[in-house]
């Protein structure tokens, strides 16, 4: 009767609360990487410029020039391996996120939502900004740039970075029964991207038996769909944009259900065995 009442916070509260620590989450995940965060970003940037050199240089080596959009051959190069950094990306960080026997979640505000959200979050930061550079870097020092429907392409790079994030999900989900195991077969599907995403060829100009090879990944869409955003004179006629979003939120539902079976049977003494 005289045992006092704590007071219930607000929903708008707890939803500004919600927002405070995933920003807080995000930063953290920016700066341990590196102990400097300035130089932790500047090594992406060159690290997203190396790999579009690589593919430059292998353009012009096997002659697969001709094979390309009609427009800036650099722009063309650009618009697939900046959607195919943003995917991966986005999933390695969240199949890399705090799971539920991490010890950052003995802290009573954090929960594996805020550790999803907040990696790809980061993710996507360092991935905005790394393109933002390198497109600021070409048009003032080689050549002007024109995106035809930039609001299109920026929801392509939007698309990719959330489909890397619901694929990420399951491999997060799985991680803490067989680490090993998933750490390996998230980095081959990383990897396999690499040549899965069809970034180096145009959809509409692929043969059908070739293409169909490519259909099943979700990146090959974006990518596909990117370039017909990005090219006026680029209409994308195999891939869409329906596809991806579909295979995300399946992926996020079944990231979210096992995710949230693995933290009822979750438990610290499962690091110990490694």
């Amino acid at each position: 009767m005289f045992r006092p009442q704590a007071t219930r916070p607000s929903r708008l509260r707890t939803g500004f609360e919600f927002l405070e620590l995933i920003y807080h989450a995000t930063i953290r995940n920016l700066r341990k990487g590196h102990g400097n965060a300035v130089y932790g970003m500047v090594m992406n940037v060159v690290q997203a410029t190396l790999i579009l050199l690589i593919f430059v240089v292998m353009f012009s080596i096997l002659g697969m020039k001709r094979n390309a959009i009609r427009g800036d051959f650099i722009l063309y190069v650009m618009s697939g391996v900046f959607m195919f950094l943003t995917h991966t990306k986005a999933l390695g960080a969240v199949s890399g996120a705090e799971g539920p026997t991490s010890p950052m979640m003995m802290h009573a505000p954090m929960n594996p939502i805020i550790s999803i959200v907040s990696a790809a979050l980061a993710a996507l930061y360092q991935q905005i900004f790394a393109m933002s550079v390198i497109l600021l870097f070409y048009h003032t020092l080689w050549a002007p740039i024109t995106i035809h429907q930039p609001i299109g392409m920026l929801a392509m790079l939007l698309l990719s970075w959330f489909s890397g994030a619901a694929i990420g999900m399951i491999f997060l989900a799985a991680k803490p029964w067989q680490p090993e195991v998933v750490g390996i077969l998230s980095t081959v599907y990383q990897r396999a991207n690499m040549i899965a995403s069809g970034k180096m060829f145009v959809a509409n100009a692929a043969p059908a038996n070739i293409r169909k090879m490519f259909d099943w990944n979700p990146l090959f869409h974006t990518i596909d769909q990117a370039r017909g955003f990005t090219f006026l004179n680029y209409n994308p006629r195999y891939t869409s944009i329906e596809y991806p979003i579909k295979v995300a939120m399946i992926c996020i539902m079944v990231g979210l259900m096992a995710e949230f079976y693995t933290r009822k049977h979750a438990s610290l003494s499962w690091q110990k065995r490694q």
